[in-house]
């Protein structure tokens, strides 16, 4: 969650490694939405967070009546404070997130993809390194760091990390080796 500036630039910049960027460009507004949006996103988190006095408030809610309205524009419903830093989203299209997940750090998400609740009251929990698919579904499962998540799956039970996961119900297709800098950990 972002609690402070330097998080907030902590955050930006991850998300600029993400989509490969040097630096945030005017033009990226219009030509990188989904970048755009994401700023906007990880603004609104901080301003929400931090914001005390009554003209942070302000700023706050207006930054929040933006992400929304340009979050309609491109179809994503992702709610404040559910990704870590190093999101990126793949291009416009419907993506819908509840606001109850969590997901970890350097995910990308494609278009189609739901990330919501599974029985009541079982949130879905991604770890760092995920890859989602387009039209790919997780309903209240933990997925592990590095899952790769295939196009249309279903993932409503456990995964752990270091796998691909496809079909309906998702199944483990494939076992990764660990990278080297995870394996001495």
């Amino acid at each position: 969650m972002i609690g402070t500036r330097h998080d907030l630039d902590a955050y930006l910049a991850a998300d600029l490694r993400a989509y490969g960027l040097a630096r945030w460009r005017l033009r990226d507004r219009f030509s990188r939405r989904p970048a755009h949006f994401q700023r906007l996103l990880r603004k609104s988190e901080h301003w929400t967070n931090t914001a005390r006095a009554p003209a942070g408030r302000v700023v706050a809610a207006y930054l929040r009546l933006r992400t929304r309205f340009a979050g309609q524009r491109l179809g994503f419903v992702i709610p404040r404070n559910v990704f870590g830093p190093g999101l990126s989203i793949a291009g416009a299209g419907s993506i819908v997130v509840h606001h109850r997940a969590r997901v970890g750090a350097n995910c990308r998400i494609h278009h189609g993809v739901t990330i919501g609740e599974g029985r009541p009251g079982q949130y879905p929990t991604l770890g760092d390194d995920v890859f989602v698919s387009a039209l790919a579904t997780v309903l209240g499962a933990d997925v592990g760091n590095g899952v790769r998540i295939r196009a249309g799956s279903v993932v409503t039970e456990p995964v752990p990390d270091d796998v691909d996961v496809a079909g309906i119900p998702a199944r483990i297709v494939r076992h990764r080796r660990p990278s080297v800098a995870t394996a001495g950990a």
